[in-house]
């Protein structure tokens, strides 16, 4: 093995075993404390839909815990506030995750050198593309539902822009979430900005064709606005689902079922290219299949639709950046071929550097931290009901929650349900 030598700084009398010591304390400090493992307690309570107990466990969690996990604490706490129907709180906590991702999103020299020598989970985590636009989404939801539609827009904006800048500036293929495109859509109709509120809804349509009975709004609202061409196409498509005007004294209710458990990163193999190298890289993989929902409001129940499935964005989203991840493994192993020959200079022994290079490389582990309290997927239910007071049944996985919704004349109401 061809080593260049070091400028690592080993004592001069190190002794060999000693220099293996240094070696393994560095990969012990970078692996110490694995955030899945440590809340696993903290996922039972929350999936239970025990979430007092679930704060409690997260609590306890991020005493025990690491500052490089500052960021999943924060936006774990935020998702289990938002699923127990505490909106501001929830908000609060979100803020908090928002502003320290935006701090982390500066690159650390010292971070990125450690990770080199020890592997990603030594810095500390920054959050997947899509896991930081979910807390605007998550956002927007709180706000909705706290009736601030305004604040909600922000949210629902700020989504669109950064996703629109990722494409254009960044050069990623992401596609905007249709959630959010389609909450916006919500929150324009119920404001009455018929065009605005259309314009969102084909959105979400051309990034989820498959919206069956949901495309009412769109195609209601293309006739209202005087798009005759686009009503005229969304007409011949959808000549069975009924779009009349609302009448007086008549409303709206939407259900976003946020259902079913994010995927979790696991260990996998690539081909690291010349050299025959296999790098283990993270992948995404299910956690068991995505619940179907039945929505029922008086007497109508319908289906669930899934507007956007995250586990695919995820996928998306961590597949870009593989490349990435290969390119800096494969640093990776010429600074720790530069270490360990180092030690073996110091310790006069060849044995002892490639004893060094196979450790440092042993603790060459994927990043495995995500988000796993988000939703595998949002599905949405609509009805147009009499204006007033309504019971909503949402049934999934064999549990029923009902909600009360008031709804005035020609409004929108909107009801946020978390499924698992």
């Amino acid at each position: 093995m061809s080593m260049k030598s070091s400028s690592l700084p080993i004592p001069a009398r190190l002794s060999g075993w000693g220099g293996l010591a240094l070696v393994s304390l560095l990969l012990l400090s970078g692996c110490a404390g694995d955030y899945s493992a440590r809340t696993r307690d903290v996922r039972a309570a929350y999936q239970s839909g025990d979430y007092p107990r679930a704060l409690e466990a997260l609590e306890a969690a991020a005493k025990a815990g690491m500052e490089k996990d500052r960021l999943l604490v924060l936006m774990d706490k935020g998702m289990v506030l938002h699923a127990a129907g505490k909106w501001a709180e929830s908000n609060a906590v979100l803020e908090q995750a928002e502003r320290l991702s935006e701090m982390l999103d500066g690159v650390s020299v010292s971070e990125e050198a450690g990770a080199l020598l020890t592997n990603e989970r030594q810095r500390a985590y920054r959050g997947e593309d899509f896991e930081k636009l979910m807390i605007s989404v998550l956002q927007a939801l709180n706000y909705a539902e706290l009736g601030e539609s305004e604040s909600a827009m922000v949210e629902v904006r700020q989504v669109n822009e950064r996703l629109e800048k990722m494409v254009a500036e960044e050069k990623k293929p992401y596609q905007q979430l249709a959630i959010a495109r389609y909450l916006g859509g919500v929150i324009r109709e119920d404001q009455r900005d018929w065009d605005s509120a259309y314009i969102d809804y084909a959105k979400a349509y051309e990034l989820e064709p498959e919206l069956g009975a949901l495309v009412e709004p769109l195609l209601r609202l293309a006739k209202q606005a005087g798009r005759d061409a686009a009503y005229a196409e969304l007409l011949a498509k959808y000549p069975d689902v009924p779009h009349a005007p609302l009448a007086p004294g008549e409303a709206q209710v939407v259900v976003v079922v946020e259902a079913g458990l994010s995927p979790e990163k696991q260990r996998a193999s690539r081909d690291g290219g010349e050299g025959g190298n296999v790098i283990e890289v993270p992948e995404y993989r299910d956690r068991g299949s995505t619940p179907s929902v039945r929505v029922s409001l008086g007497d109508t129940t319908q289906p669930a639709v899934t507007v956007t499935s995250l586990a695919d964005v995820a996928r998306v989203h961590l597949d870009h950046r593989i490349g990435g991840m290969l390119a800096k493994q494969l640093a990776a192993a010429v600074v720790k071929a530069g270490v360990s020959a180092g030690v073996g200079a110091i310790t006069k022994s060849e044995e002892v550097a490639v004893l060094t290079f196979l450790l440092l490389n042993a603790g060459n582990a994927p990043d495995l931290r995500s988000w796993l309290s988000l939703p595998a997927a949002f599905k949405v239910a609509r009805f147009r009901v009499p204006s007033g007071s309504h019971t909503v049944r949402v049934e999934a996985g064999g549990r029923t929650t009902e909600r009360t919704v008031d709804v005035k004349p020609g409004r929108v109401g909107l009801i946020v349900v978390r499924r698992y």
